[in-house]
């Protein structure tokens, strides 16, 4: 057998670099020690608060996108051919009502770029779903003052657009063949539920991936916030009969395979009240089963759905573990000590707010965790600036982020959109500073 340089020379890079990695690193060192366990930490702390709860609803959001969601309609209000002004209105709303993490908008993300929307609009959802979040821009202006929320917002709104914009005419010759492609690929076929049908089964799903992850640090027992926290899963619930009903009228499964799946899920959140992820992934599980078995449309969805699992998962928990080893959790230090982070986020100079910016681009921020970070940075001497360079980055981006976005777009469109948020962050920072100082 001869030596394939192509094939078995990556496959010998791969054995060498392993081999250097295991053979040099001091394992027993405490800071790479504890690295090591932070990674693992982050990891398994991102396994138990997000993937059933978030990943697994975009999940079957996304395939649902893909299955349900006619080519055509995406490409009227989303597509190349579509008024910008509307393009980018839907894209940049139905991004900013999910209020979701950098990494649970990605398959939401993939479902719709697939669907054939424009690099553009769908650049704008993007971004908007993590950064445009009307609760964190109220928590920031709560917490870190009413300049840095205000900024925050404008900030956000202005990129979502502003990228979009630049991504698709930086990439104009190649959408433009996509958007062609696409309309040639465009099914005949009529759809089988009206609009009003289909758009009512996706808003029942977006409230179930919203209010099972209502953040608890908006629970104030005298505010709307703190309401809807305390009543989270009864809403979440009621979400949950609507959306089995929609599957027995408009999508015909059987009444016998949902009446199957609701009785061990109720009988989980009776007997187990105080932990309701258990019921919640009981139902998550029956849903695949129901469609993994159902009708060619239902198996097409999970098809789809399993698709973007497949996709994305692997990437997502091996950005995270990297993010952990480099950076570690809040509190908790990485292989770069945060001391280096926080003195070289102070002042309000183009350095500070670059590195502020490409930080936060790279750190994985949950929703709302930017901002106990962020407090504790700024008393540690971190410029207004830098901080608003890194809200305005951070969010929207995370080294799984990436990772995932380059599986979906490719290493040319992905490295643009990072440098697009990078460099806006950075200005916006340099601009901010000098305003408030």
């Amino acid at each position: 057998m001869s030596f394939d340089r192509q094939k078995d020379g990556a496959a010998l890079a791969l054995i060498v670099g392993m081999f250097v990695v295991f053979y040099y690193t001091p394992f027993d060192h405490p800071q790479v020690a504890g690295a090591l366990t932070e990674a693992f930490a982050l990891a398994a702390w991102y396994t138990r608060e997000h993937v059933l709860l978030c990943l697994v609803p975009a999940f079957f959001i996304a395939g649902a996108i893909s299955v349900f969601v006619s080519q055509s309609a995406v490409m009227k209000y989303l597509g190349s051919e579509a008024q910008r002004w509307i393009a980018y209105l839907v894209a940049s709303v139905s991004g900013s009502i999910l209020a979701v993490c950098s990494c649970t908008v990605l398959p939401l993300f993939g479902g719709i770029y697939k669907r054939g929307a424009g690099l553009g609009p769908a650049s704008s959802f993007l971004y908007s779903g993590p950064a445009i979040n009307v609760l964190a821009i109220v928590l920031t202006a709560r917490v870190l003052g009413w300049e840095l929320g205000l900024a925050r917002a404008l900030g956000a709104i202005f990129f979502a657009v502003i990228i979009g914009l630049l991504m698709a005419f930086i990439f104009r010759k190649e959408e433009r063949e996509r958007q062609a492609a696409g309309l040639l690929q465009q099914e005949a076929t009529e759809p089988s539920r009206r609009l009003w049908q289909e758009l009512f089964f996706f808003v029942t799903m977006i409230a179930i991936l919203v209010f099972a992850n209502w953040g608890a640090s908006s629970a104030e027992t005298n505010s709307l916030w703190g309401t809807v926290y305390q009543w989270k899963w009864m809403i979440t619930s009621v979400c949950g009969l609507l959306f089995a009903s929609i599957l027995m009228v408009w999508f015909q499964v059987r009444w016998q395979q949902v009446a199957v799946a609701l009785v061990p899920t109720v009988a989980l959140a009776l007997l187990l009240p105080e932990h309701p992820v258990v019921p919640f992934a009981c139902a998550a599980l029956a849903l695949a089963l129901i469609t993994a078995n159902g009708n060619d449309e239902q198996k097409d969805w999970f098809d789809a759905s399993w698709g973007f699992a497949k996709q994305i998962m692997p990437l997502l928990l091996l950005g995270v573990l990297v993010a952990g080893l480099l950076l570690g959790r809040p509190d908790h230090e990485g292989l770069i000590p945060s001391v280096w982070v926080a003195h070289m986020v102070g002042g309000n100079g183009f350095g500070a707010n670059l590195f502020a910016a490409v930080a936060g681009a790279v750190m994985y921020f949950a929703t709302l965790t930017e901002i106990p970070i962020l407090e504790g940075l700024l008393g540690a001497g971190m410029g207004k600036g830098p901080a608003l360079a890194l809200l305005l980055a951070g969010p929207a981006l995370s080294l799984p982020n990436m990772l995932v976005i380059n599986s979906i777009l490719g290493i040319k469109k992905t490295a643009v959109f990072v440098l697009l948020v990078i460099i806006m962050a950075t200005i916006s920072g340099l601009i901010f500073g000098v305003v408030v100082s």
